[in-house]
């Protein structure tokens, strides 16, 4: 976690998609962890009112009621990163996005594979809902809570998921 420790406000939930663990520092969501990622060591296992918000977000969301986050998130990332999150959270519930349209959005085009790592290093993964980004070709690529998981999330949202592809109306760049 690139954030300092200090002060970080830590709670563990089982969900319908495993345990998950969300902190809080200074009044922000900063992480969602999935089930076997490293946890920060210096944190307070504390559920606060933000992050049983969170949970409570995230569980509507998991039982298809919700389609959206109202949470104050604070990521942390370089300036390209931030731009990567920035324009990922604009793709509309159950529609997705190439690695090629968000490099354009985030003013590179030609940095597919840095938006990749963008979303491989997204702190808040679902919040941020790096899953809804796809292979040029609609194939599913990688997803740091697995491959599985991000089909599971495209199928919740209505994306039918046949043989590693994603088969629903594409988010475009002229949507934005």
């Amino acid at each position: 976690m690139q954030r300092e420790q200090e002060g970080i406000k830590l709670a563990i939930h089982e969900t319908v998609i495993g345990r998950i663990a969300i902190a809080e520092v200074g009044g922000y969501i900063t992480n969602l962890f999935f089930a076997g990622e490293p946890l920060p060591v210096a944190a307070a296992y504390l559920e606060t009112p933000l992050i049983l918000e969170a949970f409570s977000q995230l569980e509507s969301y998991l039982s298809g009621e919700r389609r959206a986050f109202s949470l104050q998130l604070a990521p942390t990332g370089t300036l390209f990163m931030q731009r990567v999150w920035h324009h990922v959270t604009l793709i509309p519930y159950g529609r997705t996005a190439s690695y090629q349209e968000i490099a354009t959005l985030a003013g590179n085009p030609q940095a597919v594979r840095a938006v990749g790592m963008a979303n491989h290093r997204n702190p808040l993964p679902i919040f941020i809902p790096c899953h809804r980004v796809l292979g040029k070709d609609g194939s599913l690529t990688g997803y740091r809570g697995g491959v599985a998981l991000k089909q599971v999330l495209l199928a919740l949202e209505g994306a039918s998921c046949l043989s590693g592809a994603v088969y629903n109306h594409p988010f475009r760049l002229a949507l934005l």
